[in-house]
């Protein structure tokens, strides 16, 4: 239902200028630059802007003070901007307090990151709950700073704002939602944040284009505190939330991973692992753990929602992750169309996933009166479609779903459903 309104190419293609063109952008928790992407993300589907007040109390954390920069640099003494916030995003520690000061090279030196062991490339790092300032750089250029005196600018405001996210709703016939959930708060970094936001935005306008059973809510939220900020304003309808996966890491050339929720074994999980499982190509598939990205928040023991994890290389796991290198060279559109392709074959599992009750129980029903029989017999093996069609009415006891079924027989989900539908129409099945 979903997948063929897609073009892997060109769909691909425009998701990679998606992201080229929110790459520039400075984002952290707060900000205008969390707003401004928020747009680009409007411009292509409908979005519901929130501002939570600094301040509001969300379960047990608070919401912080709005964090906007204008300019950052650390400038020599000949008046060289030798650490350029203008040069690169990534060159201010996220979140840093305005600083107007000078300093010797002894006393700047503790508020420089560099990663010594990857020399070439510019860290990203945060203090987001911890007043505290600092730059990030290449440790090829730190290793070349001359001793002396260095001009600190860091023109930012810390003030009494909001918290934004963005949210959009897509009704189904079903008031069931299937929750798809991607962070906001990243700057410059192509695949550990941009690559997920163009996937859940093209992921919305494929949805909206078809019909649905399900209802799909796709939320686009600062890490961590954005999660538990929808988490606390919602917990009343928490309960509708059937399904849900977070996107993140979707854009790079490595293998699909799925890690699954909390509960292990959930209706998501089952599609996700179908899906990846039937593609015939490499994947991996990783239990829950509290550490990663927010499915954490959705699992947490109070709300146990189905919330799994689609990503490819897992953060932490490549060497551009937080990193100047997480560049969109880095994010391949083929890796975006195919993370894209995946998580609509899974929504069609869950879409058309149902138990239905065998007419004719008793004996198989003659299949050949119905025009559904192979007119050719004693051949060795049945046919693909014979198969499906004896699975599917074997184990259609009103306990058995679709999903059991294409994996207990080892068929494509789409092969089971194709049977579902053509016993529907004959009548030797019910809706159970």
């Amino acid at each position: 239902m979903f997948a063929p309104s897609i073009q892997p190419s060109p769909t691909g293609d425009a998701m990679h200028e998606f992201c080229a063109g929110l790459y520039p952008i400075c984002r952290s928790l707060t900000g205008n630059g969390v707003r401004e992407t928020l747009a680009r993300v409007a411009e292509r589907i409908p979005l519901d802007l929130h501002e939570v007040p600094t301040g509001t109390r969300v379960l047990d954390w608070t919401i912080p003070r709005e964090w906007n920069v204008q300019d950052a640099a650390v400038i020599d003494a000949s008046g060289r901007r030798v650490i350029d916030f203008r040069e690169s995003n990534l060159h201010l520690v996220g979140y840093s307090v305005p600083v107007r000061t000078t300093l010797s090279l002894a006393e700047l030196r503790p508020h420089l990151h560099s990663l010594p062991e990857q020399p070439r490339v510019i860290p990203y790092r945060t203090s987001y709950y911890t007043e505290s300032w600092g730059f990030c750089l290449r440790h090829d250029r730190l290793v070349t700073l001359a001793e002396g005196d260095y001009e600190v600018r860091i023109d930012t405001t810390l003030t009494d704002g909001s918290l934004t996210y963005g949210e959009w709703v897509l009704p189904g016939a079903s008031t069931d939602e299937v929750l798809i959930s991607c962070h906001i708060c990243h700057p410059s970094l192509a695949n550990d944040n941009l690559s997920g936001i163009a996937v859940a935005t093209f992921l919305g306008a494929a949805l909206a284009r078809a019909p649905r059973a399900l209802s799909y809510r796709i939320l686009f939220v600062p890490g961590t505190i954005g999660s538990i900020t929808w988490l606390a304003r919602n917990e009343a309808s928490l309960g509708n939330v059937r399904h849900g996966v977070v996107l993140t890491c979707v854009g790079d050339p490595g293998r699909p991973t799925y890690k699954k929720s909390r509960r292990g074994n959930a209706e998501v999980d089952r599609a996700f692992v179908h899906v990846l499982s039937r593609k015939g190509r490499e994947h991996a598939i990783v239990d829950f753990s509290p550490w990663g990205y927010d499915e954490r928040q959705y699992g947490s023991p109070g709300f146990d929602l189905p919330v799994g994890c689609l990503m490819r290389t897992p953060h932490g796991q490549f060497a551009e992750y937080h990193t100047s290198a997480d560049d969109l060279d880095f994010i391949r559109p083929q890796a975006l169309a195919d993370s894209l392709a995946v998580c609509l074959d899974a929504f069609e599992i869950l879409e058309g996933n149902r138990c239905y009750c065998n007419t004719a129980p008793k004996g198989e029903p003659q299949l050949g009166r119905r025009g559904l029989y192979d007119p050719v017999g004693g051949k060795p093996h049945p046919p693909g479609r014979q198969l499906a069609l004896l699975w599917t009415l074997n184990l259609s006891d009103t306990r058995h779903s679709l999903l059991d079924i294409a994996e207990r027989s080892g068929l494509d989900f789409a092969a089971i459903r194709a049977a579902a539908d053509d016993l529907l129409r004959v009548g030797l099945l019910a809706p159970a």
